[in-house]
């Protein structure tokens, strides 16, 4: 058979060109060649071990802080909806609002605790027979309030039990500690605040 250039290749010599030639990648609207399935999975990996620890624990930190001042802001303000989790659950609520309904006898405690020992130090370089008897009213006043928290508790458990079941009271959601912390407290102080602004709003 005589060869014409002038004819074009066949299709038997056109499946003799080199794979590369014939699979040549396409191109897009912008001249680059269209990133291959395994390039785009390549692309998205992110190493388990970031290459600088020091940036992302810091960064990591740094994310923590934001938050935990947030959090703080929240509990400040009244703005439940931005509180940590435990501080949303519904007996805790219910407690908060219980103690700053009430009036509590440790509320007091701590400020007036830090005077009368003050007061016994000082008296005690002139008149030291007078620092044993204050001594003694702080400890009376201790054992009052540690009466009124028992007495608080008895009556908060049950409601806590009526309206919320076990989980509310069991060892694990230190709802005791929770409402007695609380309960010797300053109002003021109290974290998070207070929802009414005076004593007397019993929860239902």
């Amino acid at each position: 058979m005589t060869w014409n250039p002038f004819k074009k290749e066949s299709t038997s010599e056109q499946a003799q060109q080199p794979i590369e030639e014939r699979t040549a990648e396409p191109t897009t609207s912008k001249g680059r060649p269209t990133p291959t399935r395994k390039q785009a999975e390549a692309e998205n990996l992110r190493p388990l071990v970031p290459k600088d620890r020091k940036a992302e624990t810091k960064a990591a930190k740094k994310r923590t802080r934001e938050r935990e001042n947030e959090q703080y802001d929240a509990m400040r303000t009244g703005d439940l909806a931005h509180m940590p989790k435990s501080e949303r659950l519904p007996w805790r609520i219910y407690i908060r609002d219980y103690v700053d309904a009430r009036f509590n006898v440790g509320e007091f405690f701590i400020p007036v605790a830090f005077v009368i020992l003050i007061l016994s130090v000082l008296v005690s370089v002139k008149w030291p027979s007078l620092s044993i008897p204050m001594l003694l009213l702080m400890y009376i006043y201790l054992v009052a309030v540690i009466a009124d928290v028992v007495f608080m508790w008895h009556g908060l458990k049950k409601k806590l039990l009526d309206k919320f079941g076990e989980a509310a009271v069991r060892r694990g959601s230190r709802s005791g500690s929770y409402a007695w912390s609380r309960s010797i407290q300053l109002r003021r102080w109290r974290l998070p605040k207070p929802r009414h602004p005076k004593r007397g709003n019993w929860p239902k």
